[in-house]
């Protein structure tokens, strides 16, 4: 079967989806290390509590805000690397087709409607914020609306994203563009390795002592 001639326009948003994907893999590596810098703080404020019995605010909720900005900014990044959470077991019987239509509709009806709904409802929230320069209702905190910011500008990155995957995908099936997807690692290669080391334990524990090979 010979694959369908390069659309033009297929080959320039796949170029796009080539930018988007950069983008988010450069943004998504930076920010994760922002989670480096949540365990610090933790770790100096649980020590100067329980040192010297002082605590402040601003230090506990810094904690939160970064662990906001990881998971908000680097859930595109995960979900350009398909690490995003399946039910493997299910998953891996399923055709690649099937496995590639589910994608589809997932982006279509769920993944692509919440995200712009998130987003197109969250920036009058976080500009308000700005706004009144909102500051935390705890003593000594901080400013609020970077948090709020947070909001809109992970779900806008994850819509970006989310539409990049949805082209990727409906050129994948089209035959446009080789699935790249299928690489060692993630969930579903971790649980089909563990499936084949089981299912060699098995074969060696019911395979008589006679007939197993000497090495």
């Amino acid at each position: 079967m010979t694959s369908p001639s390069p659309s033009p326009l297929m080959t320039a948003l796949v170029g796009v989806c080539r930018l988007v994907d950069a983008v988010t893999a450069r943004l998504g590596k930076a920010i994760s290390w922002l989670i480096l810098l949540a365990i610090l703080v933790s770790a100096v404020n649980a020590v100067i509590r329980k040192l010297f019995d002082v605590s402040s605010n601003s230090w506990l909720e810094l904690q939160w805000v970064l662990f906001a900005a990881v998971f908000l900014l680097c859930s595109p990044w995960t979900l350009r690397e398909d690490e995003h959470i399946r039910i493997d077991i299910v998953n891996a019987m399923l055709t690649k087709r099937a496995r590639d239509g589910i994608d589809l509709f997932g982006h279509i009806a769920f993944l692509l409607p919440f995200s712009f709904v998130m987003m197109i409802t969250s920036w009058p929230f976080a500009l308000a914020s700005y706004a009144i320069e909102e500051q935390s209702m705890n003593a000594g905190g901080l400013p609020q609306w970077p948090a709020k910011l947070l909001i809109p500008l992970g779900f806008t990155v994850l819509f970006v994203q989310g539409l990049s995957e949805l082209l990727k995908r409906a050129a994948i099936m089209s035959g446009h563009l080789e699935d790249g997807t299928q690489r060692a690692g993630g969930h579903q290669a971790a649980a089909e390795a563990e499936a084949e080391r089981l299912l060699a334990a098995e074969r060696e524990r019911t395979t008589p002592p006679d007939t197993i090979p000497s090495r």
